[in-house]
């Protein structure tokens, strides 16, 4: 007998499938009428967290790498879609409230979290060197293996919406960057009563390749 992939996998994959695709003919159609044009990687070091009553107030070392595209429309203005393959970790407090426990959430547990991250960003150029960022980040969570003691029910929801705002600086061929994401939607699947989201602070450089 064939094996069939559960129904939230199929409708995960499609999910994919249809940003994915949507972003790219986006970027498509804004090329056609982009004055500059830049092409490269980029690789960066991450404090994450997630913002919730059973989770701790610190910020978790992680990374983050991808590639990005300089879209410049005008002089100033441009768009800066990216794709980011980024972690989260964050760690469950040692007294967890009723819901969590009554949940199956575990005291002092470290969540590791991978997400494919497509930011689809603001372009302001000035002062020659300096670049703004700002707009919206969608998160796709790859793996479920953030569970709870029966080890059955995910966590955190498979999607993390995000807003973004950054400062970036061209040296040449170089991009640094810093910014600020934070999370908009309740990723908590797991605890019903709690509002879980995420924050993330990043520092990291990028390397021009066309």
């Amino acid at each position: 007998m064939a094996y069939r992939l559960p129904l939230f996998l199929k409708k995960f994959t499609i999910m994919k499938k249809i940003l994915l695709s949507s972003i790219a003919l986006v970027v498509i159609a804004i090329s056609a009428n982009a004055q500059g044009f830049a092409l490269g990687a980029k690789l960066g070091s991450i404090g994450t967290k997630i913002d919730g009553e059973s989770f701790e107030s610190g910020y978790k070392l992680s990374y983050q790498g991808g590639a990005f595209l300089e879209l410049d429309l005008t002089n100033t203005w441009g768009i800066q879609p990216e794709l980011l393959f980024s972690q989260l970790s964050a760690k469950t407090t040692s007294g967890l409230t009723v819901g969590s426990i009554t949940s199956g959430l575990q005291p002092n547990t470290l969540f590791k979290l991978s997400y494919l991250n497509v930011p689809i960003l603001l372009r302001y150029n000035f002062a020659k060197i300096f670049t703004l960022n700002a707009g919206p980040q969608y998160g796709i969570l790859l793996n479920k293996g953030v569970t709870l003691k029966d080890n059955a029910v995910s966590a955190v929801t498979s999607g993390d919406l995000s807003g973004v705002v950054g400062l970036q600086v061209h040296l040449i061929g170089l991009r640094v960057y810093g910014r600020y994401v934070f999370g908009l939607n309740n990723i908590s699947d797991a605890v019903k009563s709690e509002n879980w989201k995420s924050q993330q602070l990043e520092l990291g450089v990028g390397f021009k390749l066309l």
